[in-house]
């Protein structure tokens, strides 16, 4: 497939770790592994079809609300990976910055340090980004943007697009080309909000798991055969 069409930035939200896991009969952990496993190899996919900004919301506000043993879980399963050599090897080797997006507040201390480690450690590679939204909401975010506005803005009569755009938790990354949603669920559950004003949809029955570069390929082909209109 020719890449001109393809989107330039892509979001991801992972969703149906722990639907499969019940699925194959397997600890939430296994399944939450594999997930994060599959995400390192969806990059990587992306990169061979010229994407080279990823999204992927790894854990939203709204997940603080899950029990404690699940959150510790994942939060501890992403302080490995943020801290495995041959994984940080492969961010090297590709070339690939990796950014933290959210409320880092809301973080163990050790899984901060973690994360923000490895944002410095591949902070000169500028041609590929992969941004990891973790303690973000959409909502929250925009309303960053508006408590931060009114302390830093006097005159409201220059507030436009721009300058909300720079005041929003997420203002690193650009308008999402297309979003990407696992597991049968139809909506955006508050992704940034912002950024996908005229993202293009693309739902995928398949549990995130279960997710191939197949399936991949299948999404880029009907972003591809669609027209952007943008509201005109």
């Amino acid at each position: 497939m020719s890449n001109q069409n393809f989107p330039k930035t892509l979001a991801l939200i992972p969703d149906g770790n722990r639907r499969w896991a019940r699925k194959h009969r397997i600890s939430m952990l296994k399944g939450y592994d594999l997930g994060i496993k599959k995400f390192i190899l969806f990059s990587e996919w992306c990169m061979q079809y010229g994407i080279d900004n990823i999204a992927v919301w790894a854990f939203s506000t709204e997940n603080f609300m899950r029990n404690e043993k699940e959150t510790k879980t994942l939060f501890g399963l992403y302080k490995k990976v943020a801290n495995d050599k041959p994984i940080i090897a492969r961010l090297h080797s590709n070339k690939t910055r990796f950014r933290v997006i959210g409320n880092r507040k809301l973080l163990p201390p050790d899984l901060r340090r973690s994360l923000e480690n490895l944002e410095r450690e591949t902070m000169k590679y500028k041609g590929r980004i992969i941004n990891m939204l973790i303690g973000y909401g959409g909502k929250n975010d925009i309303l960053h943007a508006v408590k931060a506005i009114a302390k830093n803005v006097k005159d409201t009569a220059s507030i436009d697009e721009a300058i909300i755009s720079k005041y929003l938790i997420s203002n690193s990354i650009p308008d999402i080309d297309l979003v990407i949603r696992t597991s049968g669920e139809q909506r955006l559950s508050g992704f940034m909000p912002w950024q996908t004003e005229y993202s293009e949809l693309y739902f995928s029955k398949k549990l995130w798991p279960s997710f191939t570069k197949k399936d991949l390929k299948a999404a880029l082909t009907d972003y591809s055969n669609r027209q952007r209109r943008f509201g005109k």
